[in-house]
């Protein structure tokens, strides 16, 4: 049973991008389907034996905020890629609403949609889709060249954001003459070079050797930390997610099943589907203090060392299983209660993980 979901008001005025009751729906007559409840009900087996129709994206409503990595992850099959292809209408939605800045993305023409994926919206893709016949520095200036910028001006910004990927003296090269990773990094420098409110990521890295994945989801975290750019990531990857996400969407069947934070999906699963989903997941890793704090005991010391709430139980092992008294955590200077080393173990060491 697919979890009920709280979502914010759409219509805050904190929120970059707001999305609120989202369908795609692909077969004859599909915008019967989200109107009619009996219809929206049905299963994903169901609507297409009934209707002919498959709901690749299902009543989904979400808020991103600016600055934000916002990471939408499912299984294959689960609607993520279709969810971001409607977010600039590559791909129309069914039904629902879109507000970028409050704008209307479902009323705006052909005109002002190609105006925001010009300058307000990028997207880096799975394939790099670089042209084979353009060296490094022109493929990156490609936006610009569109945007009918100068050629100073664009090879100034183009060269500001090889720089920045890690590029630099690679400028006069062609695709093939890269490695993946290398030529993925064209592509991030092709999206930055636009300078967008939103980066769109459709699973960027997912073709990529394992070693250079991770070495490009740290150079995600670090272009995040100097640029700021709010980012809406999908993957199938929980690792990746869980490095990359402030915020983490887990889709099933076009449908949201928890919306949260990393911890909160690890630390408190919405149904069995997520429980499934992260139970290898070193909790360690990903919890905090927080979750595992208790109140102190009766006539229990409150003298030990401190420790913040937002520190990570596999930060926090070492000093609390080191210490002879409880150790306090805090809040902002508030006490929330201590931990011990019962709680430490639970998380590090749980029963059912012990060593055969």
């Amino acid at each position: 049973m697919t979890a009920q979901l709280e979502y914010p008001d759409v219509q805050d005025a904190d929120a970059l991008l707001s999305v609120q009751g989202l369908w795609k729906v692909f077969g004859p007559k599909a915008q019967r389907v989200p109107r009619r409840p009996d219809l929206a009900a049905l299963d994903r087996a169901d609507l297409l034996a009934q209707t002919g129709c498959t709901a690749a994206v299902r009543d989904l409503s979400f808020e991103v905020a600016p600055g934000e990595v916002f990471v939408v992850m499912g299984l294959s099959g689960s609607g993520k890629s279709t969810l971001v292809r409607c977010l600039t209408r590559l791909i129309e939605p069914t039904a629902g609403s879109l507000l970028f800045e409050g704008e209307d993305l479902r009323a705006a023409d052909e005109k002002r949609l190609r105006a925001l994926r010009r300058s307000k919206f990028s997207m880096v893709f799975q394939h790099f889709g670089l042209l084979p016949h353009r060296k490094v520095i022109d493929n990156v200036s490609y936006g610009l060249e569109i945007r009918g910028e100068s050629k100073p001006d664009r090879r100034r910004r183009a060269q500001e954001v090889i720089d920045l990927v890690g590029l630099a003296g690679n400028e006069n090269l062609y695709p093939e003459q890269l490695s993946g990773g290398m030529q993925q990094r064209v592509g991030l420098a092709r999206a930055l070079a636009n300078d967008p409110d939103v980066l769109l990521f459709d699973e960027p890295f997912s073709a990529l050797d394992p070693l250079i994945r991770r070495e490009m989801q740290t150079e995600v975290v670090r272009l995040h930390r100097e640029v700021g750019k709010t980012m809406v990531f999908i993957t199938h990857d929980l690792s990746e997610a869980l490095k990359l996400g402030d915020r983490i969407l887990l889709m099933r069947d076009g449908a949201a099943v928890q919306l949260g934070t990393g911890d909160e999906l690890v630390g408190a699963p919405a149904d069995d589907y997520v429980r499934e989903f992260v139970r290898e997941v070193p909790r360690a890793d990903v919890l905090t203090l927080r979750w595992i704090v208790r109140d102190p005991r009766p006539g229990e010391p409150l003298d030990g060392p401190e420790l913040d709430a937002d520190v990570l139980v596999r930060d926090a092992t070492r000093p609390v299983l080191e210490a002879s008294r409880p150790v306090k955590v805090v809040d902002g200077g508030t006490l929330l209660g201590v931990i011990g080393d019962e709680e430490i173990l639970a998380v590090v060491a749980p029963p059912n993980h012990q060593p055969a």
